[in-house]
């Protein structure tokens, strides 16, 4: 087998400098910790990935990078500026969308108002309009539905809604939680075409996936997270590659 080995999170990219680094984070619910200093690096047009099994901690570096819970230590810049345990509008403002696990659309609302509900920090109603429309550009099927309660919706439909929600913030980093919950492999694969188009578009990805092939197909690189640290930090092709060091970084 492979020798396992853990590249620091910078050299995957050289001295490029990124545009979201962690360092050293804990996080505790209560006095349970969750996050036991994870450190990691995304760059400016990269998609990368955050695998592991269920608790390793993948959600919850999501929900402290995006404000949703409060860091005990450690660091998170956003384009070399702090963000740790700043409110989450703040972080959307800044150009950070998180789109999270189980997506969270309003069932009672049309798709249209649940979609218009992502751009609450735009003051400008044209605005919001030209946005509506880039959003039913990429999503035909939701530009279809626009009159329809959200909770009517199929699973991946909704996924599509919640994705295009998080849009309409205009982000600079998407950060996905689990896009392909519950999903068939049909919905899946085009749930993630749209992750593709929307990193083509030049929108940096930070994913957090279940399903292992989907995630390593997607992406370039990918963060292996046990127990809420790190074990390993590796491009994705590596993984692709050689099954036996995925089976020794996930613990079979």
């Amino acid at each position: 087998m492979s020798t396992i080995t853990m590249d620091a999170p910078d050299t995957a990219l050289g001295m490029v400098e990124p545009v979201l680094r962690v360092r050293d984070l804990h996080v505790s619910y209560g006095s349970t910790a969750a996050l036991h200093g994870i450190s990691l690096d995304v760059h400016a047009g990269e998609t990368v990935a955050l695998i592991g099994a269920n608790g390793a901690g993948k959600s919850t570096t999501l929900r402290a990078i995006s404000g949703l819970l409060k860091t005990r230590s450690g660091s998170i810049a956003w384009n070399g500026t702090s963000i740790a345990n700043r409110p989450p509008e703040e972080i959307v403002a800044a150009g950070i969308a998180h789109c999270p696990e189980e997506r969270h659309v309003w069932p009672g609302m049309t798709v249209e108002e649940n979609i218009a509900l992502g751009a609450y920090l735009c003051r400008s109603k044209d605005e919001v309009r030209t946005r509506m429309g880039m959003a039913f550009h990429r999503f035909p099927r939701l530009r279809e539905r626009a009159r329809q309660l959200a909770g009517t919706l199929s699973g991946g439909e909704q996924q599509m809604l919640a994705i295009a929600r998080a849009l309409m913030s205009e982000p600079r980093l998407l950060m996905l939680d689990e896009p392909s919950l519950g999903l068939s492999p049909r919905m899946a694969e085009e749930v993630f075409e749209v992750v593709r188009a929307i990193n083509a578009h030049g929108v940096t990805v930070l994913l957090v996936e279940q399903n292992i092939h989907n995630a390593l197909a997607v992406a370039s690189r990918a963060y292996v997270v046990k127990t809420g640290r790190i074990a390993a930090a590796r491009p994705t092709a590596d993984l692709r590659g050689d099954p036996e060091l995925l089976k020794a970084y996930l613990g079979g």
